[in-house]
């Protein structure tokens, strides 16, 4: 009876470490000085007082755009969960635009991509979403970190039933 218990601990252990190994670990963005409860609509009512902090937002890709020196990224952020990833699941809070110092591929960087920027708040940018005026929070990105794209997961094609053989 020892030896069962201590094997099916074993196991138990090993299928723990598998799952830890599996899970998505993040950006690791340092939170220090960060006021991790401002969102994108209060950065803007609050820029002036604002400006210059450094921030840690995250959601989806609307927009991507390369410009000359700088690739400008329209995210529709959420609130971000332990390992800084999105949680798509909650309500949108609002839209940020980000300033990447350099070349990111608008292929990786498509409409709908998760990411994680991290950067300082540089000014309210005015722009529009359809016809409607728009005030954005610009980030100047110190780094940006683009999510693995969850993997589709299919239905398991297992099915059961009963069968009748006849034979002579």
């Amino acid at each position: 009876m020892r030896q069962v218990s201590g094997c099916f601990l074993l196991l138990l252990l090993l299928l723990l470490m598998l799952g830890l190994a599996a899970c998505a670990t993040g950006p690791g963005f340092d939170r220090a000085g960060v006021d991790t409860d401002i969102m994108p609509p209060r950065a803007v009512a609050e820029m002036d007082a604002r400006q210059g902090e450094r921030v840690i937002w995250g959601g989806t890709v609307i927009n991507v755009r390369n410009l000359e020196d700088r690739t400008r990224l329209e995210i529709l952020a959420y609130p971000l969960d332990r390992s800084q990833r999105p949680r798509t699941g909650a309500s949108a809070a609002g839209r940020f635009l980000v300033d990447y110092p350099g070349y990111l591929e608008t292929a990786d960087y498509g409409s709908g991509r998760e990411v994680t920027v991290v950067g300082e708040l540089l000014r309210e940018q005015r722009g529009k979403v359809g016809d409607a005026e728009y005030r954005y929070p610009l980030v100047a990105a110190e780094d940006v970190y683009l999510w693995p794209r969850e993997p589709v997961r299919e239905q398991p094609r297992v099915r059961f039933g009963i069968g009748v053989m006849l034979s002579r």
